[in-house]
């Protein structure tokens, strides 16, 4: 790999990172509910370290072209994301005052690898895009380039989501009507995300 190839993926990586969506909504919740929202990133790190592995290795095209695989990955996700997202709106978390959230470390870090590792969207976009920025002829095998740009990836994940998580705490700290509210609209995007898979999964029958 060049360096142009790198500073692309890079560019082409923190749009995508930076674009709301299921993990956003799951680091904003985060943030309110919990003391940490070190677990709950750990585990959407965690989830997308499968992706990348998972595609080092080849076996994402073994998934995608093996019949119902894909479509029982989808429900899965999207099954998850409507649990988490309900139950958001229906208990919306505030930030704890006295630092104790519910849940322990590994609960909220499973959580994570749930959202983000069980997104097949994210597996296809991992598949179709990380081979792009690779270089066959180059000096390191195609398993570590994959793996190294699928690394950068999740750097990018950490300084962003963590950003998010801990500013969404941060900012409305002192506002627990507003965190409620920026808590259920994250239920909400949680639901839609999951509404939307399933439908996708319905018009391709």
């Amino acid at each position: 790999m060049t360096i142009g190839m790198v500073g692309a993926f890079w560019a082409v990586s923190a749009l995508l990172v930076l674009t709301p969506g299921a993990d956003w909504a799951y680091a904003i919740t985060a943030g309110l509910r919990y003391r940490s929202v070190l677990p709950a990133i750990s585990g959407l790190l965690a989830g997308y370290l499968v992706i990348t592995v998972v595609v080092a290795a080849g076996a994402a095209a073994l998934i995608t072209s093996t019949p119902g695989a894909l479509t029982v990955l989808t429900l899965a996700g999207a099954g998850y994301l409507a649990y988490l997202g309900i139950t958001t709106i229906l208990d919306p978390p505030t930030p704890q005052a006295d630092g104790a959230g519910e849940g322990s470390w590994l609960t909220q870090a499973g959580r994570g690898a749930m959202v983000s590792g069980f997104n097949p969207k994210a597996l296809l976009l991992f598949l179709a895009l990380l081979p792009q920025f690779t270089d066959p002829a180059a000096a390191w095998p195609l398993t570590v380039q994959l793996v190294a740009l699928g690394g950068l990836h999740m750097l990018m994940c950490a300084v962003v989501y963590t950003g998010v998580g801990t500013g969404s705490r941060t900012l409305l700290r002192a506002r627990p009507a507003a965190a409620r509210l920026v808590a259920r609209c994250s239920g909400v995007a949680m639901t839609a995300i999951s509404a939307g898979l399933l439908i996708e999964q319905i018009r391709h029958f």
